[in-house]
């Protein structure tokens, strides 16, 4: 097990770092083209992989009324996330996009009929004060700047393709959900990115080509399939505590390798963020656990055949 628990810190370490590499890449490559750079090596090894192991599936008309929404989806929060690094520090990006199993929460007790309880409704608040300690302590005052804005995109993109997700695999694989959105996403974004951008602004630096197809294979492509394995092994709802490291992470690397400094502010803040997220999704993970335990057990002479994990809040 806590081998298990190393990956995951890896993985989540890995993520983290991606606030600040994203940092200095954008200012190698122009952000779409970033994006579409980055998501051409993933797509590239989604399609290899699927044609190897026989898992190209035609999708059928009920596919693609959650598919296009979902591509769409990933063109905005590509986009978002890399045009707001222009403008936005990394260490209040990540805290930005922490909030996202608050925000994949909400979405889903409207849309997917979860319960809301007064103690995730209260996270919600304490982490939502959170943001506004960050925001106030980068210069903004307490409003949002436009990277901030910008941010605030990619995750409540996130958070709506993740119920949508949710939605398209009761009836397809996790593989089929992810792969179809990322190639589609990345189809739709090409275009949009040639017209925005300047191709000649490429950097024609071997080590930011290194940097970028790095990032792409070890954070999209290895991360993910270690951490699904992982998750598997430890449960769903224990691995996604490990998410809230992500923003600590970005804010050690970003003071390391960036130069950025932490005010007492944004502790205060990242404290409020990170402790709201935990007191909202928390009471998930725990009812997850019994779950698990009841699903265990037999019943009735028979063992149960509920799936625990269905309703868990979180990235």
């Amino acid at each position: 097990m806590l081998r298990s628990y190393a990956w995951l810190v890896f993985c989540v370490t890995v993520w983290g770092s991606n606030f600040v590499f994203g940092a200095i890449l954008v200012e190698q490559f122009p952000p779409m083209l970033l994006a579409i750079a980055r998501l051409s090596v993933t797509c590239t090894f989604y399609i290899v992989f699927a044609w190897s192991t026989g898992r190209i599936v035609k999708p059928n008309r009920r596919d693609w009324m959650l598919l296009v929404p979902l591509a769409l989806l990933t063109m905005v929060n590509q986009s978002s996330f890399y045009i707001g690094l222009q403008y936005a520090d990394p260490t209040v990006s990540a805290l930005i996009t922490a909030m996202s199993p608050i925000a994949v929460s909400l979405l889903a007790a409207v849309f997917l009929k979860e319960r809301m309880t007064v103690r995730m409704a209260f996270g919600s608040v304490v982490a939502v004060t959170g943001v506004f300690f960050v925001v106030g302590s980068a210069g903004g005052g307490g409003s949002f700047s436009k990277g901030e804005l910008l941010m605030a995109a990619a995750m409540m993109s996130f958070a709506v393709s993740m119920i949508l997700t949710r939605k398209l695999t009761e009836f397809r694989d996790p593989f089929f959900a992810t792969s179809y959105a990322t190639v589609l996403g990345s189809g739709l974004l090409l275009p949009v990115a040639l017209i925005r951008e300047d191709v000649s602004r490429m950097s024609t630096e071997l080590w930011a080509w290194g940097l970028l197809i790095g990032c792409a294979l070890i954070m999209q492509v290895v991360c993910g399939l270690v951490w699904n394995r992982e998750m598997q092994r430890v449960g769903a709802g224990k691995a996604s505590i490990f998410l809230n490291l992500q923003p600590f992470v970005a804010m050690v690397l970003g003071y390391w390798i960036l130069n950025k400094p932490v005010t007492g502010t944004q502790l205060i803040g990242s404290l409020l963020i990170i402790g709201g997220v935990l007191l909202a999704t928390v009471q998930t993970v725990r009812s997850m656990q019994r779950a698990a335990r009841l699903s265990a057990k037999p019943a009735s002479g028979t063992a149960a055949g509920s799936e625990a994990g269905g309703g868990m809040s979180g990235p």
